[in-house]
Order: C-alpha cells, then sequence, then structure tokens
C-alpha cells in the first residue's frame, strides 16, 4: 500500500496507485493497424456502403453533414468554466433534488451546510453523488430510480479528522448516503419536485437485504458466517450506471466496490480467493475504513465478503417492500451500466463495460425469451455471458464464457469474470464506461473514457500486460499511445440481431483538442472541432429519435492538452451524419452523469455529481450533488 490520502482521490486514483494496470490496450493496437491501412482521416473506420449509412465519426468532410437536415433543435452553446449549468437559449432548468433533501416529512430541516445531515435521518433523505437514474411511469404516476455512487468523506462528517470515520454511526451515515434513491416525482406550479412520503419512496442502502441469485448463488465462495447459505446479502456497493428492462424494473450497477473492505488482521492466504482481491483491487486498507467498525467489510473475518458485491442489481420500482436481487449471471465486475435490448427472437440482451484499464466489454444472452405480462422472476437467472474480441479489419467475435471455453465452472466464471474473459483471449479496452443501443438502428455504442496512463514498453523492453496478463498495446479501438481524450466505438450486430456472436465495428468520434492538436490522432476526429471538443466520454443515453447524448468526466483543467475545452458537459450525437454539439456545461468540479426524461419527453432530467464549486446554493454553502430539470421555454418536445 502506498502512501495516500483515501478520502482525497478518485476510485480510479486509489486503485492506480494500489493495484497499477498496465498502460496499453490490445484495442489500441487494433485500431492504430486498422489506422495505418487506411488512413486517420480517410473515413477509414466506417463500414457498410460508406459514411452517410452509419454516420462514422471519421469523416473526412462535412459534405454527408450538408446533405443531412439538422436534427438539432437548439443552438450549441459555448464551454464555461464558472460555478453554475448552462443550456441553450430557449431552454431552462432548475433543481429538481439535492443531496440532503427529504424524501420523508420527518427528515425536513435536518440537512446544514456545518453537519451535512444526521446519521440518524441519513437513510431518509437523497443521497450524495447522483449517477445513473431511470424514470419509470406506475399507473398515472412517475418514479425515478437513482444511483448514490459514493460519499465524500470530509463533507459528510467534518467533525472527523481528514473524514475518517471515528465511530461505527460514522460509518453507518457513510453507509446510509450511498447506494440508490427510488422516488415519485410530480410536476407542479412551481416546477418539478419529489413527492415527499410518497408510497413508492425508499432508500436502498449498504445494509439493505438482498437476494443473490443465478450461477454463483449457493458456491462456497459466497457463503459467510451470517448467511451460511450465500444466498442473502446485505447491501449495494457504488452504483454507477444502471438500466432499464422491458419488464419495468431497474437494473443498478455495481462498480468500484473493492475499496469499502479492508483488513484489521491477515490478508486472506487461500490461493484462489488473493488470486481475486489482486485481480479486483481488495487491499489490506480501505478507502472508507469500513472494517474498523464493521466486521462484515473486513476481509480477514470474512474472507467471502467482497466475492457478493460486483454485480447487478434488479430493484422493482413499484413495490417498496420488494427485496433487490443480485444477478450473478450478469458477472462480477466493475459494471459501468447495463444496456437492455430484445432480440428477434425476444430473448433478453445486456451489454456492460467493466470501467478500470485493461478489461473488457461484456454481453450476456438470456437463455428464454421475454413474453410481455408472463413471469419475469428469473430470466435474468439463465443465459450466456460473451465478452468481445475486435479484430483490425473491423469485424469482432462475442466469446462465450462457458465451462469448456474457460476451464472454469458456472459459479467460478461469474465470480471471477475478469480471469474467464482473459482465458478466452478478449480485447483490453481503455475504460470502456456506457454502453447504449441506438432504438431506431441494429447498432450500439460504448463510451471508452481515457487510457492518460499508457506508455509503449516496459522498461525493459517487454510489452505491458494487465492483471491478468493480457497484452495491452495499441490497437485499432484504442488507437493512441497515450488517451486522454477517450473515443466511442460502435459496433453492429450481424443479421440485425443482437444476440449474434459476430459484428462489425468503427469508430463515432474520437475526442481530441484541434485547438492544440492541429492535425492526427490527438486533433480528434473529423467530427471534432473547436467549437465542440470535450474529452472523456463516460455517460451516454439514446434518446427515442436515435440522437445520441454524451456526458463527460474528464479534465476540467483548461491547462495543457486541456486548453479550452471548459467545464465537463453534455454534448448531442447524431448518428445519421456524425455531427456532435455541445447542450449543456456543468459547474466548475462537476461531471454530468445520469440521463432520463419525463413520460411526456417534455423533461429532462440530468445528474450533477461532485460539483467542486458552490453548486447549487451559491458561495458559502456546501456543494451539493443534484438532479436538474430540463424544459423548453415553449413546452415541446425535448428528445
Amino acid at each position: 500500500m502506498k502512501d495516500l490520502d483515501p478520502t482525497t482521490v478518485s476510485a480510479d486514483e486509489w486503485d492506480e496507485m494500489n493495484f497499477p494496470r498496465p498502460e496499453e490496450q490490445e484495442f489500441d493496437r487494433v485500431v492504430e493497424r486498422a489506422i495505418s491501412r487506411r488512413g486517420f482521416l480517410g473515413g477509414m473506420l466506417a463500414f457498410g456502403s460508406g459514411a452517410a449509412v452509419m454516420g462514422t465519426g471519421l469523416l473526412d468532410s462535412t459534405s454527408a453533414l450538408a446533405q443531412q437536415a439538422s436534427r438539432f433543435a437548439f443552438k450549441p452553446i459555448p464551454t464555461a468554466t464558472d460555478s453554475t449549468v448552462h443550456v441553450p437559449e430557449g431552454y431552462s432548468w432548475n433543481i429538481l433534488t439535492r443531496w440532503g433533501d427529504p424524501l420523508f416529512a420527518e427528515a425536513e430541516g435536518d440537512f446544514t451546510d456545518e453537519t451535512g445531515g444526521s446519521a440518524a435521518m441519513s437513510d431518509k433523505v437523497f443521497g450524495e453523488n447522483t449517477d445513473g437514474m431511470e424514470l419509470f411511469v406506475i399507473g398515472d404516476r412517475q418514479v425515478i430510480a437513482v444511483n448514490q455512487e459514493y460519499v465524500n468523506n470530509k463533507i459528510n462528517l467534518p467533525q472527523a479528522k481528514d473524514g475518517t470515520p471515528a465511530s461505527a454511526e460514522d460509518v453507518r451515515k457513510l453507509q446510509n448516503l450511498q447506494g440508490v434513491t427510488v422516488m415519485e416525482v410530480s410536476e407542479t406550479e412551481n416546477g418539478w419536485e419529489v413527492v415527499k412520503d410518497s408510497s413508492f419512496n425508499r432508500r436502498i442502502t449498504h445494509n439493505t437485504p438482498m437476494h443473490i441469485t443465478g450461477p454463483a448463488a449457493g458456491h462456497d465462495l459466497m457463503k459467510t458466517e451470517a448467511d451460511p447459505t450465500g444466498t442473502e446479502s446485505l447491501g449495494t456497493f457504488n452504483n454507477c450506471g444502471a438500466g432499464k428492462t422491458p419488464w419495468g424494473t431497474y437494473l443498478t450497477c455495481e462498480e468500484n466496490f473493492n475499496g469499502y473492505f479492508g483488513a484489521t488482521g491477515e490478508m486472506p492466504t487461500d490461493e484462489k480467493i488473493a488470486a481475486g482481491y489482486a485481480r479486483y483491487g481488495v487491499a489490506a486498507e480501505g478507502r472508507y475504513a469500513y472494517e474498523k467498525f464493521d466486521a462484515r467489510f473486513d476481509v480477514s473475518q470474512n474472507p467471502n465478503e467482497p466475492h457478493r458485491a460486483g454485480w447487478i442489481v434488479e430493484i422493482d420500482p413499484s413495490d417498496a417492500s420488494s427485496t433487490p436481487v443480485k444477478r450473478t449471471a450478469l458477472g462480477r465486475f466493475k459494471h459501468e451500466n447495463a444496456a437492455c435490448v430484445l432480440a428477434p427472437d425476444g430473448r433478453v440482451v445486456v451489454y456492460m463495460g467493466d470501467d478500470e484499464r485493461g478489461e473488457f466489454l461484456y454481453k450476456w444472452v438470456s437463455r428464454d425469451v421475454y413474453v410481455p405480462g408472463g413471469d419475469t422472476s428469473t430470466l435474468l437467472d439463465e443465459g450466456t455471458l460473451h465478452v468481445a474480441k475486435f479484430n483490425e479489419d473491423q469485424t469482432g467475435t462475442w466469446l462465450a464464457l462457458t465451462p469448456e471455453a474457460t476451464g472454469m465452472s458456472g459459479a467460478e466464471i461469474a465470480i471471477f469474470t475478469r480471469t474467464a474473459a482473459s482465458k478466452v483471449g478478449a480485447t483490453t479496452m481503455d475504460r470502456p464506461e456506457w454502453v447504449a443501443v441506438n432504438p431506431t438502428a441494429i447498432e450500439a455504442y460504448c463510451c471508452l473514457t481515457n487510457n492518460s496512463r499508457r506508455g509503449a514498453m516496459n522498461d525493459d523492453g517487454s510489452i505491458r500486460t494487465n492483471a491478468g496478463g493480457d497484452a495491452m498495446t495499441v490497437n485499432a479501438v484504442n488507437p493512441r499511445e497515450t488517451n486522454g481524450y477517450g473515443q466511442i466505438v460502435r459496433w453492429r450486430p450481424a443479421s440485425e440481431n443482437h444476440a449474434s456472436s459476430i459484428f462489425e465495428w468503427d469508430l463515432y468520434v474520437m475526442a481530441g483538442n484541434p485547438s492544440v492538436h492541429t492535425e492526427g490522432p490527438y486533433a480528434g476526429s473529423a467530427n471534432v472541432n473547436t467549437g465542440n471538443m470535450f474529452n472523456s466520454p463516460d455517460g451516454m443515453v439514446m434518446d427515442s429519435t436515435g440522437m445520441l447524448w454524451i456526458q463527460t468526466d474528464g479534465d476540467d483543467s483548461n491547462e495543457g492538452d486541456f486548453v479550452g475545452q471548459g467545464n465537463n458537459q453534455m454534448l448531442v450525437g447524431d448518428p445519421v451524419t456524425g455531427e456532435i454539439q455541445r447542450f449543456l456545461t456543468g459547474p466548475n468540479g462537476s461531471e454530468v452523469t445520469g440521463l432520463c426524461w419525463s413520460a411526456d419527453r417534455r423533461t429532462m432530467f440530468v445528474g450533477i455529481q461532485h460539483p467542486a464549486a458552490p453548486f447549487p446554493d451559491g458561495e458559502g454553502k456546501l456543494p451539493r450533488s443534484s438532479i436538474i430539470a430540463i424544459k423548453r421555454d415553449d413546452n415541446a418536445l425535448l428528445g
């Protein structure tokens, strides 16, 4: 363990310091070789009958753009570096809710800037650091389920030295402010508001009972003294992106779960457990000091507890008394989001990214078909998990993670999914984040947010490898030797079937900075210019018209390679033409993340996470992650 303060670094930085990843990914080499054959600005990554067919992100001219009628219903805005939100002329925003706002009347007035709220009410208020979310129409009511990814210790525990928990009460407060919020919302004459004391309102925290189902349920590696069956657990952790099933349930995705665990005694020596800890980043000292006050998070006492985190959890937003379910068939890794789509035969397909350098892009295909109105209670328990292999000729294969292919049991594939993916030779990637599926075309997209630490070789000249021993070199999908900007990869499944095992791929966009780099890969692809440039695409959602909303979580220093790029932002892309325009800028220091629409699609809900500026309440107030509601001033449709 290197000497660092876990309360002042991000989860990604903490993992890099403790479990440094190799700097190159195989995907980069694949893209580089494709580029070297066709030339960087030659539309070389478009497939189909031409750029206009797929809307390649690497157009070498604006001719395709000029031939298309614009689908952008706004005038793009410039960058900003201040402490508030900006949207286009003709649009307005207000606050729906923010960290500490009450979900129930008994928590009214609990939040203060001095304390950040009490431990007693911490599970009855909107949690901290909003992330992925979805809106559900239940009867004539509207309910939002939204993730609360992590906490800022120093803000939540102002009385504790450096924000480090000093008691079990401190730990419980942090545990309660994370997880998921389910809340009814309503539009009133004063704008959108949370309906306090709604029967739908609930907080799902680090201590909420969960069922465990699927291939890992009941396995010895899932059993603990408190749960000898290995089928019941407590809590959901570091909830990042999200998804929505066709039958109306919410999928919350556990990402950087490893940092919640630590050891007060000796680390486990069992070979299989120790290898899993190394691959998933479980260390002797946790980021939150839970292990000092809650034995469940002490791996020297409960070595299997980390195996019970890192899953996708299904939640029924229509029933506040229902028990969330950890669906182990979907694999265990640092889930970003879960993009669901139906194959032509009715099987459920779920796309998922593993957000860490050198990890993989996954797809799960159900065994059974979805029948509207039928029993879906086990639909996400039986199926096949696949991992992506990208080829330099712009084709790819989904490699099935089966016992025959991996030499692992079904339970082991679920628990140690990263190891299984390495065994079949999947393509290492630059942090696969959100996946979005186009509702108007048979295609999908994944944000590869960045890889700022890559170098060409080890000092001894050997190729760098990831934690699983996989080569991490420049390749066709991760094409730059250093990648501080990121890119978005797109694929089209064979036979217009998302369940197909083969696909073609291209890059929709390579982010860059043409004001610093006048040409070449660091200037970005041809659809990036000085008026729309950005870095680190992260969140991504497609609206019902097939427009791609891109949210960023990157470097907003406006220095060096990032001069002129402003605060993090939300842009809109047209997959048909490749055009991208800036719609929103967030306050300084924030990440723009999470997006959904009201039932009438006249309001857009957007998450603003971890602002460094005193947003939204102004100078002298604590920065508070928030959800904003955006409308057109003429109340027309939005997305």
